[in-house]
């Protein structure tokens, strides 16, 4: 009988694509990454690249979409186990710390390209992906606001513009990925512990 050859699915190949170029656009920056060294390291020609994504800016806003649903999820997680707007302000804050290097890497790309965000691609493809980029971060701002929103009805948070706080507090939690390096003297506990606290003297 003869041999079958095992070929790894389309979606398995996009992810190890994907996890490539987080580590170069994370460590190395998008710049100065080439579209030919993701390819080398994934093993496979730079060619057939464009089968899973037409262009290295369409792999970037493909990852600070993902980066932004995780970011979602995460937060939808941690209101759900709290008792009350307090603790659940705690926990999102801290569940945005508690993530994998590669987590904390497509947050710093996140971070450093969100103002790709603004302006319409020429691409079809790439102009899908920032729309759906878009949308999250809509989605997003919107946790913060209604989380707020629930604290101040309940009388935990003093009475604010929820919508401008948000955005500050999230401003400042994202903050920290322009100078976090995995290894480096703070780990994310501690400063997870500093934006805590710097961001509930914010909200009172």
């Amino acid at each position: 009988m003869a041999a079958t050859t095992r070929t790894e699915s389309p979606r398995s190949k996009r992810n190890v694509i994907l996890d490539a170029a987080v580590a170069n656009f994370g460590s190395v920056g998008y710049e100065h990454t080439k579209w030919a060294t993701v390819a080398k390291e994934v093993g496979i020609g730079q060619t057939a690249l464009y089968h899973y994504f037409e262009s290295k800016a369409h792999c970037l806003l493909t990852i600070m979409r993902m980066e932004l649903t995780r970011y979602h999820e995460r937060f939808e997680a941690a209101v759900e186990g709290s008792a009350d707007a307090g603790s659940a302000f705690r926990a999102v804050i801290a569940s945005a710390y508690d993530i994998t290097e590669t987590e904390a890497l497509s947050a710093r790309i996140l971070l450093n390209h969100i103002d790709m965000l603004a302006s319409p691609r020429s691409s079809e493809r790439e102009e899908d992906e920032r729309i759906r980029a878009r949308e999250m971060v809509r989605v997003v701002e919107n946790d913060w606001t209604d989380l707020l929103r629930r604290g101040m009805d309940s009388g935990e948070f003093p009475q604010r513009d929820e919508k401008e706080l948000g955005r500050f507090v999230l401003g400042l939690i994202n903050s920290v990925w322009s100078w976090y390096r995995p290894g480096g003297g703070r780990q994310l506990p501690q400063i997870a512990e500093s934006v805590t606290d710097a961001c509930i003297r914010l909200v009172h």
